[in-house]
């Protein structure tokens, strides 16, 4: 069904199947072989047969003639019978685990007339049911008609319903895949496959009407509605069907967060090119390429383009496989030929070609696939390094209450990207001290450098190198609380530092602070007073470096860190590397996530309440603004900010620094709140929030793992991967909408965890001049209804114009129960 490829094994492997929607002929491991040697690697198969079909059509005429003549006009439902062999053309097997199912397309499983719709569910049952016991692993189903009549989408509720039984009959390892247009257009609804049940709904349940418009999110409002009755089921995925003519980004990104399982293509989704071969348009192979770097690249079926070379070639008959006809489907037909015809057509203008020994190409569409697969764009770095932790959910670190593994610290080192803009940042440091002519801590003149929680100590080689480059020299200690690291770094002093580095095993919090030994005054009479002991005297650090940072800045508690050791700083000249770091946050669809976090749920109860660090892929943002017509970029809004040293602790006059208190310090002062109000234009689930940071190490070398700053700041870094705070249930917000999160990081002294909420609202027009008043809704009740003091909360106030009417809300997310401790 997919590429199971990692980053090692080069590009992803397409796996291309191919669909007839009239395969008469039962699959023989002969059959599949053959197909095989052409180069697919996975056939469909129908579930039942055309005379399982006119049974069905059979009772179904007999049951509303015998209703017309007044001879049952209280009959339930008629019952179909079981299936026999003749019904179906499957049988267990060596080959059935590598077919496709498909389910009857002529069902309507969300018709009006609960006779179709009844009749219907049977068939699928008794599909699903013979599937699951002959082995089939994957069904595909036809996806609901969401216009009759006037009608729009009422039938998709009792649709879902259908899909949830479905799930619960078929077997545990059987994916259920439902077939749906990328998008909903009138014309889709304009032709039925041949023998659909949808002509028997009777008129007394049709409103007729006015079609709506083609609405670009109408299939996935489907959708969303089938996913969230099935409870996210981790057995349902989508099978989406290409259309000739994509919808707009915004659609194409959303299905890109969805489960995607498979891709359909059918040939009028092809164009000739100059040769009159079939391809692709850019677009299309543009969006074919981005769904195929996904974690788990989907399936292509290519839909009634021909039968299998080497057998014999079945009859051409309508309608297509996936029960939907094209957008613009006829006067395409029209204006362009199909990509057969092109071939045929160049074959009869040119006799060169039509003469020549090379043999025609029994499979071009299928060949035009596999040259797609061999142009794939290079993985870009972070690609390489991610692609196995794609919307892999990690929980959050500890690092102040464990000590970290080796391993761990060498996934950290293992960005160089990160450690050369430390290195930049310290030796524009020095270099800078020197130029301004600062006085130096040490007592010998040298500038005093800290490196806390050293971990392997990567900084630590990365400040000798900036000290030799800047040609100053240093005084240079390593702090590290962790016993098994401070025993490599003893190693790598006496092997690598040439003993260049003052090592101290502490927590930075209790560290007293650089010392040199000073010997004690000479006493009056040597011959009266015992030797006295070497006074140990302590010295300010000038500059202060440390790697402290988590997804969210914060979240791994550099500022309680760093305020427990910044009274050893230099008062009048100290620098601290990062000197600020600000911490972001936009809404996003990331239903793959919220699926795991459900997983996680059955033993885990708080696993809704956890932060998760997560290298998001297969997500949607919900608060976009267009730059192009196929480019969108994601509103993300700055929540806080850390400085260091804080402008409040920054003495003018002090000439030494202050002494460590060992008291519990109190830690009210790094809370902070923030509400940001985020513009959604089109409809969408929002499943939490993605945080990124931003961080200045010294003057303009800074670091992002923001979106839109990140390729600009520090390009291929891949040390941090973005935060993911989830929400215990979906929040649906409809078009040009308006989703508020408010979020705040709290304290009681013992640690630290994080609330956080999203509302919906509606903006609505602004009538007259607003008075003048707070930004923003107004806040909910409860623990995150306030502000923050002291200037430490952030308001977008930029959607303040006009009334607000909240649709919805989700519950609060807290990760109290699991706060990192301090």
């Amino acid at each position: 069904m997919g590429s199971t490829n990692t980053p090692s094994e080069g590009p992803v492997y397409y796996y291309v199947g191919q669909h007839e929607s009239q395969r008469d002929l039962p699959i023989t491991p002969e059959y599949l072989n053959q197909a095989q040697d052409c180069s697919y690697n996975m056939l469909t198969t129908p579930i039942t047969s055309p005379l399982f079909h006119s049974r069905v059509l059979a009772l179904l005429s007999t049951h509303l003639t015998d209703s017309k003549d007044g001879n049952n006009v209280n009959a339930e439902t008629p019952t179909i019978p079981g299936l026999s062999p003749a019904d179906t053309p499957l049988t267990p097997g060596d080959i059935i685990s590598q077919l496709i199912g498909y389910a009857s397309p002529w069902i309507d499983l969300s018709s009006p007339d609960p006779l179709v719709y009844h009749l219907s569910r049977q068939v699928l049952e008794l599909e699903i049911s013979y599937g699951a016991f002959c082995g089939l692993r994957t069904v595909v189903i036809p996806g609901p008609k969401l216009q009759y009549g006037s009608a729009y989408g009422e039938g998709i509720a009792q649709y879902a319903y259908a899909i949830q039984e479905s799930l619960a009959i078929s077997s545990h390892y059987m994916q259920i895949l439902v077939q749906l247009p990328m998008m909903y257009h009138p014309d889709q609804d304009g032709e039925e496959v041949e023998g659909s049940l949808i002509p028997f709904a009777r008129p007394e349940y049709i409103e007729e009407g006015v079609k709506p418009k083609h609405d670009f999110m109408g299939t996935w409002d489907a959708w969303n509605i089938i996913r969230t009755v099935c409870k996210y089921n981790s057995r349902l995925f989508v099978a989406l069907s290409i259309p000739r003519h994509l919808p707009a980004i915004h659609a194409q990104s959303r299905w890109h967060s969805e489960p995607l399982r498979l891709l359909s293509l059918t040939a009028q989704t092809f164009m000739p090119d100059r040769e009159g071969s079939p391809s692709l348009f850019k677009d299309h192979q543009a969006l074919i390429h981005r769904y195929m770097s996904l974690r788990t690249p989907p399936g292509i079926i290519l839909c009634d383009v021909g039968p299998i070379p080497g057998l014999d070639k079945p009859e051409e008959k309508e309608p297509r496989a996936d029960g939907f006809t094209e957008v613009n489907a006829s006067s395409d037909a029209t204006t362009l030929p199909t990509p057969a015809e092109a071939v045929q057509f160049q074959q009869q203008q040119d006799p060169k070609q039509r003469n020549s020994k090379t043999p025609r190409d029994p499979t071009p569409l299928l060949t035009c696939i596999r040259k797609l697969q061999q142009k794939q764009p290079p993985r870009t770095v972070i690609e390489q390094f991610g692609l196995e932790y794609q919307d892999y959910l990690q929980g959050p670190l500890q690092p102040l209450a464990h000590n970290l593994e080796s391993m761990t610290y060498e996934v950290f080192e293992g960005d160089p990207i990160k450690y050369d803009l430390y290195e930049q940042a310290i030796r524009k440091a020095l270099v800078d001290w020197t130029k301004q002519g600062k006085s130096a801590s040490s007592p010998i003149g040298r500038i005093v450098v800290a490196v806390v929680g050293a971990g392997r100590g990567p900084l630590v080689t990365r400040a000798l190198r900036a000290s030799a480059e800047a040609d100053v020299k240093i005084e240079l200690w390593a702090v590290e609380k962790n016993p098994n690291a401070y025993v490599l770094l003893q190693r790598h002093n006496e092997l690598s530092w040439q003993g260049q580095v003052h090592l101290v095993q502490s927590d930075m919090r209790s560290w007293k602070g650089p010392s040199h030994p000073t010997p004690p005054p000479p006493p009056f009479s040597s011959s009266q007073l015992p030797p006295q002991p070497t006074i140990t005297t302590h010295h300010a650090i000038d500059i202060l470096i440390s790697e402290l940072l988590g997804s969210f800045a914060d979240n791994e508690l550099s500022p309680e860190c760093l305020d427990g050791i910044t009274p050893l700083l230099n008062p009048r000249h100290g620098i601290s590397i990062p000197e600020s770091y600000t911490s972001y946050l936009t809404p996003i669809a990331a239903p793959k996530l919220h699926a795991d976090i459900l997983a996680l749920t059955r033993s885990d109860a708080n696993a809704p309440n956890t932060p998760y660090v997560v290298m998001l892929h297969a997500i949607d943002y919900l608060s976009t603004v267009p730059l192009a017509p196929s480019v969108l970029e994601p509103v993300v809004l700055e929540a806080w900010s850390f400085t260091h040293p804080p402008p409040s602790r920054q003495p003018k006059q002090q000439q030494k620094p202050q002494q460590q208190d060992t008291k519990p310090r109190e830690n009210k002062h790094n809370e902070r709140s923030a509400r940001l109000t985020f513009p959604t234009p089109h409809r969408g689930a929002c499943h939490g929030l993605a945080g990124y940071f931003e961080a200045v190490l010294y003057g303009d070398v800074e670091l992002s793992t923001h979106p839109l700053t990140m390729g600009r700041k520090s390009a291929n870094m891949t040390s941090w991967f973005p935060i993911f705070f989830p929400l215990k249930t979906p929040l649906y917000t409809p078009d040009t909408s308006l989703l508020v999160a408010t979020i705040r990081r709290l304290t009681d002294n013992r640690k630290v965890w994080y609330e956080w909420m999203v509302e919906s609202f509606l903006q609505l027009p602004s009538e007259a001049p607003q008075p003048p008043g707070p930004p923003g809704p107004p806040g909910p009740p409860g623990p995150l209804g306030g502000q923050g003091s002291s200037g430490r909360g952030k308001r977008d106030s930029r959607m303040a114009k006009g009334r607000k009417v909240r649709l919805g809300c989700s519950e609060v997310g807290s990760s109290r129960e699991g706060g990192c401790m301090m």
